[in-house]
Formats: structure tokens, sequence, C-alpha cells
């Protein structure tokens, strides 16, 4: 006996916008927003790079352009997570 295979992930996860304060992510049914004081790697970014999201796993997004990980609770508490790496901007 053989079970069915599940079907995709179908939960929205997408940049809706960009600013020159940061950007804006839905995940799920939960609008985040990445300011780029705390998330530095978006600031100087192209568009494009930007709004190349991919979300590999329910907990992680990675922008694959920018070589950027970040778990969905680095950015609903990012008090939680402190250590930064660093950047050239």
């Amino acid at each position: 006996m053989s079970s069915v295979a599940h079907g995709s992930h179908t939960s929205v996860t997408e940049v809706t916008n960009v600013s020159r304060h940061g950007l804006w992510v839905i995940v799920d049914d939960q609008e985040l927003f990445l300011p780029y004081d705390q998330f530095p790697w978006f600031k100087k970014a192209s568009i494009e790079a930007v709004l190349n999201l991919e979300r590999p796993q329910p907990h992680h997004l990675y922008w694959p352009d920018l070589d950027v990980d970040l778990t969905v609770d680095s950015i609903r508490q990012p008090d939680r997570f402190p250590l930064k790496a660093k950047t050239d901007a």
C-alpha cells in the first residue's frame, strides 16, 4: 500500500514593499518589517536581488542573490538574535 504524496507548500512568502527605511515581507499571513539598521544586507542591494526570496523551510528565508539566510524568528524578534554580520555599508 502506498500513500498519496503531499502537495507543495502553498503559504505565501514574498517581499511586498521596499523603502528607504527597510523592506516588508509576507510570511504566511503576517507582514514583517526588516529595518536596514538591523538587517543591513538589503540596504544597497538591487530590487531584483531583494525580490528574489526563497523559503526552503517553514522557519527559514533565503535570498540567493545576496547569500542571506534568516530565520523567521530572527525577523520577528531581532533582540533575541543580537549577533550581526559585518557589512561594507
